[in-house]
């Protein structure tokens, strides 16, 4: 149920982009007021997540580890899994986010007959590298609409992109593994009963939005051919606050607009927010140097304390009643003896 929802809200943004694309009356505010407001959404909501991140106290040292700390000199510690040094979180940090290197070391655990049984993940790994990887590429390669003239590193990774030259235009080879990764994601969701237990609709309406813009991207490119140069107009428009509403874009465009303004909208809102928050997880981005440096908290303040002494005599009576010990009588009684 949770992913015929979310099919059904990516079918009726569809719709309504579709809609409102062609009706004169629906141009300017989808056209326009839509992308401004999506571009808007997105960046308040990202920085105001990336700032409530960052302005979370963390007075001591949490990361996760798991390797030897940095102890004794003859014992060798795990320098990129147990960190003490500013490098080896880096080091860290960077096979994390350009190699996704904990999905990587994954395990799948599962009861079959009655046995657990531990197995690896790395199909999981492969698409999620695949799916970002290739995500960035398309999205870098966007950039030649947005800039006039095309700087000659945007050209030159253009023609790697699609160094395959199959068919006119070439076919992009971001492209094509975007697509494959996006729909074993999408089946993983479907196939795997656990994953599809936990699966919410946040998760479900994630994926489908991309899945909605993949598939207009890939039918103006290989299909429809809508016109490059009314893009870049229209674009330039936008980027350069100058907008104005295209004439000959058609249906398919429409749809894919209001699909990358609904994600651009819902980003700062979703688990999609990783990509802002794996930098600022105080989990991996500390060194674990607890046993050469004391950290203490820097927002100590005095705390009124209720000892056991002050809580004992508050209570004398009722102790007493219960014929329960009272420390302070028994001490007396010691110092007397």
């Amino acid at each position: 149920m949770q992913a015929a929802y979310s099919i059904g809200a990516v079918v009726a943004v569809a719709v309504v982009a579709a809609i409102a694309g062609q009706l004169a009356g629906g141009r300017t505010i989808a056209w326009i007021i839509v992308p401004y407001a999506a571009l808007a959404v997105f960046l308040a909501g990202f920085c105001y997540r990336v700032a409530h991140w960052a302005a979370s106290p963390v007075p001591f040292r949490i990361p996760t580890t798991c390797a030897q700390q940095k102890s004794l000199p003859w014992i060798r510690p795990g320098r990129l899994d147990n960190p003490s040094t500013l490098a080896g979180v880096l080091g860290r940090m960077g096979l994390e986010v350009l190699l996704f290197r904990s999905l990587f070391r994954n395990n799948d655990a599962r009861l079959n007959q009655g046995r657990l049984v531990v197995s690896e993940a790395k199909y999981l790994w492969l698409a999620a590298l695949a799916f970002h990887w290739s995500l960035l590429m398309i999205l870098v390669r966007h950039l030649r609409l947005l800039v006039e003239p095309v700087p000659a590193l945007l050209l030159a990774m253009e023609r790697i992109d699609g160094f395959f030259q199959a068919g006119v235009p070439p076919v992009y080879l971001s492209d094509v593994v975007f697509a494959c990764a996006l729909a074993y994601l999408l089946a993983r969701r479907f196939r795997d009963a656990t994953v599809r237990y936990i699966s919410q609709f946040s998760d479900y309406f994630a994926l489908f939005v991309f899945a909605g813009i993949a598939i207009t991207g890939l039918l103006m490119r290989y299909l429809t051919r809508v016109d490059v140069v009314s893009v870049k107009q229209f674009a330039l428009g936008l980027a350069t606050f100058h907008p104005q509403r295209p004439s000959a874009l058609g249906l398919i465009f429409a749809v894919h607009l209001g699909m990358v303004s609904v994600l651009a909208a819902y980003f700062p809102f979703s688990k999609l927010m990783h990509m802002g928050g794996v930098f600022l997880s105080p989990t991996r981005n500390l060194a674990n140097n607890n046993r050469a440096k004391r950290h203490v908290n820097p927002w100590n303040y005095p705390v009124k304390t209720h000892t056991y002494a002050e809580w004992e005599e508050e209570f004398r009576d009722k102790l007493k009643g219960a014929d329960l010990p009272l420390e302070a009588d028994h001490a007396a009684r010691a110092s007397a003896d």
